[in-house]
């Protein structure tokens, strides 16, 4: 099918609709005398107004089978038209056949839709020159307008200097059209503009020719609509509102609308007055104050701050019988907050708590002492005893805000790292006298179909260790099959990663996530000799070194961190470090993915406090 086509068909038939007058409808009821069984027969069909959708972002790290529901309910609710405001594909490559592949997937997708839809790009559609090409060979255009019943419709290219996540620009082509489109349609009733990337709040020099844009907009009565942050809020700028949209499948931890964490379409509906706007999601309808500057600014901070959370237990032991913690309890509000919670027993531990019921004073902080034991396991397999209960905040003048908190407990095994001689980062490794750490089974995820080899199919051995400037990894892969390029992320193929926090340990120890953490990943290139080039997520350490080289079994990896980079972390002499260390293995011609793991991921359910952190010896 030609997308191209159907949107141009699309606009035509738009064009028509706004210029043929349509009479408004009215209701033939019989004679009623008496009492009426209705309010009022004047029907609210007003002939200038009208519905359409929006779908907001399904990739950066998408959720199987979100979106296309989210469009089986977009055919039931049957708008007259569905916008969007980019990251329909993963991206990030310059591989073409892989694009091809995405964009084939996705517009399988939009095929099910009984309605027109246009296509706005977003970073993971646009972030290199292969990726606007093919996005410009499928669509033709990557920003245009249309005008219908009044309304003009404002389709951008935030990502026109290919700059990526956080670095939306306009450039001046783009600027210098869209002046002429806002002067040539100066007399419409309102403005509607759908880009990507909230421009508006980078650095304004960062954006190039945006600040100008909302000069052009200012005196108009507009609308904005962007998506990327996955996460919903409301704001009242620059004569307009501006939202920016939550998810309908990208990456997101789903905490509800008090925190802007929600699958959902929007439905609007478009009057003389403006755009009437209902967010509507899997669990009910929410009109456009789900979340605003305001509330977002006084809820969010509260449990980003981690109100429950329970203290590591550090053990030097090889199995576990007993140990003591504690579950601290913060209120950083001004207000009381509840809590409700429950220790449940499994086959490994027992907890001196079961059940707890308590309301925490506002600005203060409660701790619970808590005893731990066990039957004598090896701390290797220990399944963690789990919390579970329920946060509520009774902020003044607002509705309650209840979160469900979850949280692992289990020791942790206290790692040491010994300082050693210097490493020649060439890949050999015949300077690591040993590599003890390898792969856990327990926290290895994979499909039914996926990593049916066992360690001859995917497995790591590895080694830590530190002179006076560097701290080294050293790690040997087996893999059967290599599937990476150099156009790729080591994400999306195989690779060998490494996840560390170099954040004290009272603070690195209750990470879960891969914010303010240092990522690195390292693929072994089919199509070259050797990968000396890290890619890293968050900020990479100046004098940061390291090779990924193919072997006869696999692959080997050297890695070389400046020791600056944890004293910088720790604002002084670096005393821990905590860290992951896992596998892509890819087989299948990309179809079969299996995540090898040495701790819990950080972001999943297995993580517990403190797992993977190194005393410095």
């Amino acid at each position: 099918m030609n997308y191209l086509s159907v949107a141009v068909v699309g606009f035509l038939v738009l064009a028509t609709a706004c210029s043929a007058p349509v009479e408004k409808a009215s209701i033939k009821i019989e004679p009623i005398e008496g009492p009426a069984p209705y309010t009022s027969l004047d029907l609210n069909n007003d002939a200038s107004t009208f519905q359409f959708a929006i779908v907001t972002d399904r990739t950066g790290g998408h959720r199987g089978n979100v979106f296309e529901v989210g469009l089986s309910k977009l055919n039931l609710l049957q708008p007259e038209f569905v916008m969007s405001v980019g990251d329909f594909i993963e991206g990030y490559t310059e591989d073409d056949a892989r694009l091809d592949a995405e964009w084939t997937e996705f517009n399988g997708f939009i095929d099910s839709l009984t309605m027109p839809f246009f296509y706005v790009p977003g970073n993971h559609d646009i972030t290199n020159k292969v990726m606007y090409d093919k996005y410009k060979t499928i669509f033709g255009k990557d920003y245009y307008h249309f005008v219908y019943k009044d309304v003009l419709f404002l389709c951008l290219n935030s990502e026109d200097n290919y700059r990526g996540a956080g670095k939306g620009t306009i450039g001046d082509e783009q600027y210098e059209w869209i002046e002429k489109t806002l002067a040539a349609n100066a007399e419409v009733k309102w403005t509607l503009l759908f880009m990507h990337q909230p421009l508006w709040n980078q650095e304004p020099e960062t954006t190039l020719r945006w600040p100008d844009v909302e000069k052009l907009l200012a005196p108009r009565k507009h609308t904005v609509y962007v998506g990327h942050h996955h996460s919903y809020v409301k704001y009242e700028r620059n004569n307009g509102k501006y939202f920016i949209l939550a998810t309908t499948g990208g990456s997101s931890r789903l905490r509800g609308p008090r925190f802007g964490e929600f699958d959902h379409v929007v439905w609007i509906t478009m009057t003389d007055n403006g755009p009437i706007m209902a967010n509507l999601a899997l669990s009910g309808i929410w009109d456009e104050n789900v979340v605003t500057e305001q509330s977002s600014d006084y809820f969010r901070p509260l449990f980003n701050g981690q109100p429950v959370r329970i203290a590591p237990m550090f053990t030097d032991g090889a199995t576990f019988s007993t140990g003591n913690t504690e579950i601290r309890l913060t209120n950083d509000s001004d207000a009381p907050m509840e809590v409700s919670f429950e220790l449940a027993a499994n086959k490994d531990i027992t907890s001196s708590i079961i059940r707890q019921n308590l309301t925490i004073a506002p600005n203060s902080v409660e701790m619970l002492p808590l005893k731990l034991s066990g039957k004598g396991a090896s701390i290797g397999t220990l399944e963690p005893i789990e919390l579970r209960g329920t946060v509520t905040f009774h902020g003044e003048g607002m509705a309650d805000v209840t979160m469900d908190v979850t949280q692992n407990a289990r020791p942790a095994k206290k790692e040491y790292i010994s300082k050693g001689t210097s490493k020649t980062i060439d890949g050999k490794l015949d300077d690591w006298a040993a590599l003890p750490y390898s792969e856990t089974e327990m926290y290895t995820e994979a499909n039914p179909f996926s990593h049916k080899g066992g360690k001859a199919d995917g497995s790591v051995r590895f080694g830590i260790s530190y002179d006076d400037q560097f701290l080294y990894i050293g790690a040997e892969v087996t893999d059967d099959e290599l599937l990476a390029v150099a156009s790729s992320r080591p994400y999306n193929q195989d690779a060998f990663q490494v996840i560390i926090d170099g954040r004290s340990e009272n603070t690195s120890s209750f990470g879960t996530s891969l914010s303010g953490v240092l990522y690195i990943g390292m693929s072994p290139y089919v199509d070259g000799a050797g990968n000396t080039t890290p890619f890293t997520s968050g900020n990479k350490p100046e004098g940061l070194k390291g090779i990924t080289v193919k072997t006869d079994k696999g692959y080997a990896t050297e890695l070389a961190i400046p020791l600056s980079y944890l004293s910088d972390q720790q604002s002084g002499d670096w005393k821990t470090v905590r860290i992951n260390v896992g596998v892509n293995d890819f087989d299948n011609d990309y179809s079969h993915r299996t995540n090898l793991w040495w701790q819990p991921d950080w972001r999943g359910a297995a993580n517990y406090p403190g797992s993977g952190t190194f005393f410095r010896k």
